[in-house]
């Protein structure tokens, strides 16, 4: 594991940062709805906020990537051309990864987008217990989402905004979640099987004595 990032990250040749379209939009301003009418629980205020900080980011330059620079334009309006809104269950509501934490979903014609739909989720579970996304954690899914909103796809650059990992969420849930819950698990259930095994060893024991 080591040694394969050692070996990525010593050669910036073999990062590539694809897009799907160089100049995806034919109208500017960008205009962009942000949905805080319908949200599902657990859903936060502040995610908003966040939202207009992951525009800024690519409003000001974002990763470099793109052939242009994106002005935006916020908008109470459902028939904007990026339609964000918020969804507490992606897998099974729009059948996305296990991993997923916003899903984009382009329409295009003619070779340009007419219009962007983000689904962003609001947390995930840790522990069977269910945990909101933090305002930095959001901000970089928003990010990310709106990097494909923009006409780029996944890089293989894990310093990038548009590395397809939750190791880009600087969120500890997301990170347990993807990467070791499964591992987690097997010891919280190997723990519990060695401490029923020790109490009834124990317990049989003292019925001989």
């Amino acid at each position: 594991m080591l040694v394969l990032i050692l070996s990525i990250t010593s050669k910036a040749s073999e990062f590539s940062y694809p897009r799907v379209l160089d100049h995806p939009w034919d109208q500017y301003p960008i205009t962009v709805y942000i949905d805080n009418k319908t949200v599902p629980f657990h859903y936060s205020h502040t995610y908003y906020a966040d939202i207009k900080k992951a525009l800024n980011y690519w409003a000001g330059g974002g990763n470099g990537k793109l052939k242009y620079i994106p002005l935006f334009e916020i908008v109470d309006s459902e028939s904007a051309d990026i339609r964000i809104r918020w969804d507490a269950n992606l897998q099974k509501d729009q059948g996305a990864p296990h991993e997923a934490a916003g899903e984009t979903i382009r329409h295009t014609a003619n070779g340009r987008f007419v219009y962007v739909d983000i689904i962003l989720g609001v947390g995930n579970y840790q522990w069977m217990e269910w945990v909101p996304y933090s305002d930095t954690a959001m901000i970089a899914i928003a990010e990310h989402e709106l990097g494909h909103a923009l006409g780029l796809d996944h890089s293989n650059d894990p310093r990038d905004i548009m590395y397809p990992s939750n190791e880009q969420i600087d969120d500890p849930n997301s990170f347990f979640l993807s990467k070791y819950y499964s591992i987690l698990l097997i010891a919280f259930y190997t723990a519990i099987a060695i401490i029923v095994f020790i109490s009834v060893s124990s317990l049989l024991n003292r019925k001989k004595r």
